[in-house]
């Protein structure tokens, strides 16, 4: 298993760290979520309700997801019921290992401009400019951020067999080992 245990004191003062690094660090891109990261048809497309074949319910804990593995049917719509029982901010975005990256750069410029703090989210500030025109609305068929206690659901149909992965790329969240394989049969 990939529990890790963080106090919050321990992942504000790595969020003040990454924040502190970001100074330093141009960020290469930011923009409204709006298209979905990882370019949808490359790891299928928001579900059909009405196709529906299952549900698949995720918490999300203080780093780690349970259950830490899916497996998915090629071509199959799940229900994903994502449920933050942490006590921190977290993530679950279905992506590619490169999606989930160039997401990083993204998240980290949302902590740049006060949108994200370690359990919270100021949602107000979702709107504004990144400073490239672009806004951090977060607001993908294929992703959630939520909350301490939050909730949310996400559909999405496996139209692909790419190798995908969820993961919370809330800034030191995935290398701390917040993510987990998506297996497509």
């Amino acid at each position: 298993m990939r529990k890790l245990n963080f106090t919050l004191s321990s992942m504000a003062a790595c969020l003040v760290a990454a924040t502190v690094t970001l100074t330093s660090f141009q960020a290469l891109s930011a923009g409204s979520h709006a298209g979905g990261h990882g370019g949808a048809s490359a790891i299928g497309e928001p579900g059909d309700a009405a196709k529906v074949s299952r549900t698949v319910e995720i918490r999300m804990f203080d780093n780690y997801y349970e259950p830490e593995n899916i497996t998915v049917s090629k071509g199959e719509t799940v229900r994903f019921k994502v449920i933050n029982a942490g006590e921190f901010v977290h993530e679950f975005n279905i992506g590619t290992t490169l999606s989930h990256a160039d997401h990083q750069k993204e998240m980290m410029m949302m902590m740049e401009h006060g949108v994200l703090e370690a359990d919270k989210i100021n949602r107000d500030k979702m709107k504004m400019d990144m400073g490239n025109g672009m806004t951090m609305d977060h607001s993908d068929p294929n992703s959630v951020l939520l909350e301490p206690g939050e909730s949310a659901e996400i559909i999405w149909h496996f139209s692909g067999d790419k190798d995908l992965e969820f993961a919370c790329n809330v800034p030191g969240h995935y290398d701390s080992g917040m993510m987990g394989d998506v297996r497509i049969n």
